[in-house]
């Protein structure tokens, strides 16, 4: 009889104002200094002081690398890392969206295990616990707080490298949608739709289970009902609450189940072109669902009624096609640009798909492609300008 394995944070705390119960946590592993890694907008917006402010009151001190940016590099991983060990730092503090968590996570893994970056691209490649981690999440859509994975560009090869790793698990995992109040629409929209791509995928993975079956539909439900109101809205906080739990349960879902040809090749066009992430992700999303069509269906049809319709008179393809539907309009709604307005490049499709076929989603993808399938379902969503 097989068995499942879940990760997960070991502790993980959501809710406004939930960033005042940092320091108890870090009184339990016996952090004494921190090292916070961050972007520049989060400090320049007040972020980061937040965050600081809830260290300072109870004085704890910390050093700031905020040099992060999206798609972060290798380069930034040791530059953060530097400031790690000049000063003297023993936990980590990953201040933002996927990004600088991502970061956070390559330091914590290189503390305790050495090495190069690079020899943690793949599944499970280190050896030792990665030195403790406070995730605190400002965005709803990336899930980086919650999973094993971290994403860290290769700019020789201009590829992303999808580290997996159940030792990069953050010990904390904070959401407080009071530091997301601030997101500007076309953020909390990309950020979004990464999130109900990961659910998608990770509900048509090979490896899903009950568990992530369960999370990822109830995180597509919330997506389906609160993305359009937090992108319209910033301000409404019910909106901002419940898409942190969609992002966090899709998050704990793909961390679980897996990912698929959505983010393989979302994750080849954020190292070719540096696009954002979310907006990759969004813009391929339906497109690989079409492709998958043949293989996955009926799983498409709980999605269409996790997004609220009654899927009673429909055959398992109408179902699957009112939510591919669905999505292609959310999509206008919350202004995802199309692909061809992208820095996209048809000539790097070839390569792109080379890439794509090496990600480690890749096998979990409910249909698998040739290169030149890949190939195609970029060029047609290149191609679409409707």
């Amino acid at each position: 009889m097989g068995f499942t394995e879940l990760y997960q944070p070991v502790h993980t705390i959501i809710g406004e104002g939930c960033i005042n119960e940092m320091p108890r946590h870090i009184e339990a592993f016996g952090g004494t200094k921190a090292l916070v890694v961050t972007d520049p907008g989060l400090v320049k917006i007040g972020t980061v002081k937040i965050v600081t402010d809830v260290l300072d009151k109870v004085n704890i001190p910390y050093a700031i690398y905020s040099d992060v940016k999206p798609n972060p590099t290798v380069a930034l991983v040791y530059a953060a890392k530097e400031v790690y060990d000049r000063e003297a730092c023993d936990f980590i503090i990953g201040v933002g969206g996927g990004s600088p968590i991502d970061v956070a996570k390559g330091v914590s893994i290189l503390v305790t295990n050495g090495g190069k970056v690079e020899d943690y691209n793949g599944l499970e490649l280190s050896e030792k616990k990665g030195q403790p981690l406070i995730a605190v999440n400002t965005t709803a859509g990336t899930g980086s707080e919650v999973t094993r994975a971290f994403v860290i560009t290769d700019e020789v090869r201009k590829s992303k490298m999808l580290c997996v790793d159940s030792n990069s698990l953050a010990y904390l995992a904070i959401n407080d949608p009071a530091m997301m109040v601030g997101m500007p629409p076309a953020l909390t929209a990309a950020t979004g739709m990464d999130a109900l791509t990961h659910s998608i995928e990770a509900y048509v993975a090979a490896h899903r289970c009950p568990f992530t079956d369960g999370i990822a539909l109830e995180s597509i439900r919330l997506v389906g009902q609160y993305l359009l109101r937090a992108v319209e809205n910033g301000n409404d906080m019910e909106a901002r609450t419940q898409m942190c739990w969609a992002q966090y349960m899709g998050g704990l879902a793909f961390s679980n189940a897996g990912l698929g040809m959505v983010h393989a090749i979302a994750h080849q066009l954020g190292g070719f072109y540096d696009t954002p992430h979310g907006v990759a992700n969004a813009i391929m999303l339906p497109y690989v669902m079409r492709f998958n069509m043949s293989a996955c269906a009926d799983r498409y049809a709980d999605i269409a009624q996790a997004f609220g319709f009654d899927i009673g008179q429909l055959t398992t393809e109408q179902a699957a096609m009112a939510a591919i539907l669905y999505i292609e309009e959310l999509k206008k709604r919350i202004k995802i640009p199309k692909f061809s307005e992208t820095a996209f490049d048809p000539k790097d499709a070839v390569a792109i798909a080379e890439n794509a076929m090496t990600d480690t989603g890749m096998p979990e993808n409910p249909r698998q492609p040739s290169i030149q399938e890949v190939v195609e379902v970029m060029m047609t969503a290149y191609l679409d300008k409707e």
